[in-house]
């Protein structure tokens, strides 16, 4: 349906107009006309047409002025101007106006038809875009929280955050590498600074889900993750990793979490308090989150920020803490090479910063290694043994020279990544070579692979994927080639007959197996042992 507004002062081209619209287009257009500059404006506000037939000189308000108003409140409006007035001036303000044409009495029906029908082509293609936005709004608007949701789970658990972190931040748009972490808690009433019913809480909250997303994205453009417990985490990107820091930003963002609090509460049936931990770099994150959830449990109030806290993790100014917590990032992940690095930069930094403190550089470097052999044992890369460490103190003591201490440093924080990577090595190759035995001994059997990951004892979906890591195809490629190697022998070293071999490699339809020896050795079974028996 099209709305077509006709503005003309001669009732004889409003009626000719009616009459070619009506003609050609049927039921398909609701047209209204008015004949003064004024009536055209207030009709344009009340009718919203798609199209508006305009005539330049009327009564009052001129058709150009006309059309001016008439566009501020109604940007998509295509004009097709019908004057009796030939001049180039009024054709030229017309066009900047947007005109999609410019037409001269007396009126040519078939112009003004194939005019019309252009103009509804081009609404259609608008409103098809337009529809098309919407859906995928619609279906961004399902996205959006699962993803939101991903990077807080990834920032709070660490899981694979190094490679996933671009494309999270890239999927959301964030363009900022900082930013602070939001605790939302929610319960029944608030006791002692705390909330009661947490569960009870918790459960009615799923619900209310969307409106408690809304609510927080009205008063902080960030990140919401889903909900935990009694619990919302929210993640807000800043510009500066420093700016939250300055006084005047953490007055204002503790007011907007109060005034936040105050909207919730009377839009959902329960009491919020608020914790805000202090601005990190986005791979830090994770100690933002544990500043806001003391500061909900250090203070009373509905809202918190770690920075007021009398109970803070402090350290000197200049503590490369961002630069520890990459090197043990590293030992985890099994990066040697990442971890060095790391461990390089930390030690450049005591030397230069408390070169004159020998002793306390080598008890931070015991650390520091401590610190790394514990990732690697609870990672599986190595076994712990009490004496392992019985000499450590003798050859620090034994060391004076900082380059010699450096060495045996980043060699035992080198000893302690690559003890990672080699475990997932090990435990991968380990579980491929059971999973080939097991295939090897079992290949006339039906075996499946579920079976084989059973018998292996991880989830199909993790051995699908170790197995083709490993060796480079998938498992029933790896099935198939068995099979078919076995009946190779079988063909041009014995006389069983075909259904024997084909019983004997796995196969039940000696049909199939005849087609798939073709499909993968190039010849039927028949051919094969013609020619090599």
């Amino acid at each position: 349906m099209y709305k077509i507004m006709i503005a003309d002062d001669e009732g004889i081209v409003i009626d000719a107009l009616k009459f070619i619209i009506e003609k050609n287009f049927g039921d398909s257009c609701v047209i209204e006309s008015a004949k003064t500059g004024r009536s055209v404006i207030e009709l344009a506000e009340s009718f919203r047409p798609d199209i508006a037939l305009m005539d330049i000189h009327m009564p009052g308000i001129n058709g150009i002025e006309a059309m001016k108003e008439i566009k501020k409140n109604n940007k998509n409006i295509i004009f097709i101007v019908v004057s009796a007035y030939d001049k180039f001036d009024y054709a030229k303000e017309a066009i900047g106006l947007g005109v999609m044409d410019y037409v001269n009495k007396p009126i040519d029906k078939d112009i003004i038809a194939a005019l019309l029908q252009k103009a509804m082509e081009k609404i259609d293609v608008e409103r098809m875009k337009r529809s098309n936005d919407l859906l995928i709004k619609e279906k961004l608007e399902t996205v959006i929280p699962i993803i939101e949701s991903g990077l807080i789970y990834s920032v709070l658990f660490q899981e694979n955050y190094m490679e996933e972190a671009e494309n999270f931040k890239n999927l959301l748009g964030i363009k900022e590498d900082n930013g602070y972490m939001m605790v939302i808690e929610y319960g029944d009433t608030v006791k002692d600074g705390h909330l009661t019913n947490a569960i009870g809480a918790s459960v009615r909250m799923q619900s209310n889900y969307v409106r408690l997303r809304e609510n927080v994205k009205e008063y902080f453009p960030g990140i919401v993750g889903p909900l935990m417990a009694n619990a919302l985490i929210v993640f807000v990107p800043c510009a500066d990793e420093s700016l939250q820091n300055e006084y005047e930003e953490r007055v204002k963002e503790i007011e907007t979490a109060r005034k936040m609090v105050h909207k919730l509460k009377n839009d959902i049936d329960a009491q919020f308090r608020v914790g805000i931990g202090t601005v990190k770099k986005l791979d830090e994150a994770d100690i933002s989150y544990t500043e806001a959830v003391n500061a909900l449990r250090y203070t009373v109030g509905s809202v918190a920020h770690a920075r007021d806290l009398s109970v803070k993790n402090r350290q000197e100014e200049d503590y490369p803490a961002r630069t520890e917590k990459k090197l043990f990032d590293f030992v985890q992940n099994g990066d040697a090479a990442g971890a060095v690095a790391e461990g390089n930069r930390f030690f450049d930094w005591m030397v230069e910063r408390h070169g004159d403190a020998a002793m306390d550089i080598k008890l931070k470097i015991l650390e520091l290694i401590f610190q790394a052999e514990r990732i690697s044992v609870i990672s599986g890369g190595s076994v712990y043994r009490f004496e392992d460490r019985h000499d450590y103190l003798t050859i620090l003591y034994g060391m004076n020279q900082y380059e010699e201490l450096r060495s045996w440093f980043l060699a035992k924080i080198r000893e302690a990544a690559r003890s990672v990577s080699g475990s997932k090595e090990k435990t991968t190759i380990s579980l491929v070579e059971q999973a080939k035995e097991y295939i090897d001994s079992h290949y006339s059997d039906d075996i499946s692979l579920d079976e084989v990951s059973r018998e292996i004892n991880i989830s199909p979906y993790y051995f699908s994927k170790l197995f083709k890591e490993e060796t480079g195809g998938n498992f029933i490629d790896y099935v198939t080639a068995i099979r078919m190697e076995k009946a190779k022998e079988l063909l041009s070293t014995t006389d069983k007959s075909m259904k024997e071999i084909c019983s004997e490699v796995g196969y039940s339809d000696p049909n199939y197996f005849s087609r798939s020896f073709k499909k993968n050795v190039g010849v039927t079974p028949t051919e094969y042992k013609e020619e090599n028996s």
